[in-house]
Parts: structure tokens; sequence; C-alpha cells
């Protein structure tokens, strides 16, 4: 076994947009870095920059098994670890089936817990890491039409705070990151599920005025002003538990944080007429 003297990251859903931001910074900032993702072939930057690639869908254990063990054979640790991938699984509860509700929590919240349980052992022998869990401000506010994604990231809030009081007398950190809107994809891919399965029917005028919304057009952060928020967490001797970026994050947050579950609503339904 190989043991590298660099600081080592798994980073997951690494193809594309925060994920794929992540991995080159860590890279600039001297990091062994993995970027795992379904499509080797939109990594191939991540490699170019001196990164390794790894084929791992979050939903398959043996590809989540045999990326951890190709790392450790590598490096002999894995000190931070980023669970990033993620989507939005969006149309009206009533609508979208059963089947994509249940593979959202397998996509958001259980590979990711399965991954960590396979780190966490490796972290523990040292007595020390990071896991970063990037979660949303939809972790801690819902809107319409969302109600699958949101499960997902309230889930994942819950996980995170229970993870970080098993794992700290171990000398690990569990850090959430929450982020609002930013350039990528999310937003698009977000508004075809919600079309595909809402744009006719009962709820057809909560998918009309979502995709006519402003704040769907408006030009979001790029993906470094989350990556910015990371990389703090990871110089900070003692990181704070969460970190929230991105367009609208502290504005919503505190509204949901200072309203009433009522007045919220009310708020929110407002830019859905």
């Amino acid at each position: 076994m190989t043991i590298g003297k660099k600081p080592v990251a798994l980073v997951t859903g690494a193809s594309s947009g925060i994920g794929k931001d992540f991995a080159l910074r860590l890279l600039s900032e001297g990091y062994a870095v993995y970027g795992a993702a379904r499509r080797l072939d939109r990594m191939q930057d991540i490699e170019a920059a001196g990164g390794k690639a790894l084929a791992m869908d979050v939903t398959d254990d043996a590809t989540l098994s045999a990326g951890v063990e190709q790392i450790i054979r590598e490096q002999g640790r894995i000190d931070v670890l980023i669970n990033n991938a993620g989507y939005g699984q969006m149309g009206a509860l009533e609508d979208v089936p059963m089947e994509e509700g249940r593979r959202q929590m397998e996509v958001n919240l259980v590979g990711a817990a399965r991954l960590i349980q396979l780190c966490l052992p490796h972290m523990r022998v040292r007595k020390f890491g990071r896991i970063i869990n990037v979660s949303s401000i939809g972790g801690k506010c819902a809107f319409p039409l969302g109600g699958w994604y949101h499960a997902s990231k309230f889930a994942l809030e819950g996980y995170s705070d229970s993870l970080r009081m098993e794992v700290r007398p171990h000398g690990i950190d569990v850090i959430v990151i929450e982020p609002g809107g930013t350039e990528s994809e999310w937003a698009s891919i977000a508004t075809e599920e919600a079309e595909r399965y809402s744009a006719k029917g009962a709820y057809s005028g909560l998918v009309a005025a979502m995709v006519r919304a402003p704040a769907w057009k408006r030009k979001m952060p790029p993906a470094r002003a989350i990556t910015d928020l990371v990389i703090k967490a990871l110089k900070a001797r003692r990181p704070r538990t969460r970190y929230h970026g991105g367009s609208g994050a502290g504005m919503i947050l505190f509204l949901r944080h200072l309203l009433s579950d009522r007045l919220y609503d009310r708020l929110i339904m407002t830019q859905y007429r």
C-alpha cells in the first residue's frame, strides 16, 4: 500500500455543478482528490488537473465499496468525504410515482449514509476526518412541488445532527452545507420534472407559476460561492456545524425561522399565483 502525504478527499457528484467545482478547487489547494460520479467522460478535466475519476453510482453498493477500497489501497486513508451527489425530484406529491420518491431518498440520503458507513472506520482509526453533507436551504424550508426533494434534505439534516454527536469523540467533524440558488443544471432539471408529472391536471397552475417565476430565471451566483464555504470549513480548526450561501439563502432561512407556519405558507404562495 502506497500512502501519500497529501490530504485525501472523496467528492461525489463531481461530474457537474458545484461537485466539479469542489474537486477542482481542492486539487488547487493541494489535496489528492477522487471525483466520483456515474459519468466518467464528464470528469476528464478533474483528471487533467491531477485528480482521479471514479465510476460511482450512489444507489449501487458495489460501486461505493469498490471506490472506497481503491482510495484506501492507493492512499491509505480518507481525510475528507463530501457527499454532494443528488438531484431534485419535482412534481406534486399526488402525481409523482412512489418509485420516483423512493429513488429520491436513495440518492439524496441513503447513498450518502452508506458511503459514510464505508469511510468512518478509516477515519476513526486515524482519529481524524471531515464529513461534509451538501444539503440545501430546501432542507430547512419547503416549497410547493418539491415534497420528495425536501423530505430527502430535511432527513439529511437530521441524519447529520445525530452523526455529528456520535463521531465527534473520535475526532471527526460533520458539516452541513446549505446552498441557495447557484449556477448549475439543477433548476432546469427540476422544472422539467415538475412539468413531466404535473403540467396537466389539478396542479397545473402551480407548475405554470413556478416556470414563469422570476426567481427561476435570474442569474445565479457561480459555484465558487458554495466552494468557498467548503474551503472555509476545511481550513477552520473548529468548523461550524452549518454554512449557507448562494442566492436568497440567508433571507429565506431567516424568514423561515422568524415566521409561523401559516405566515410562511402565505408568503411563499404569493409567488405561485
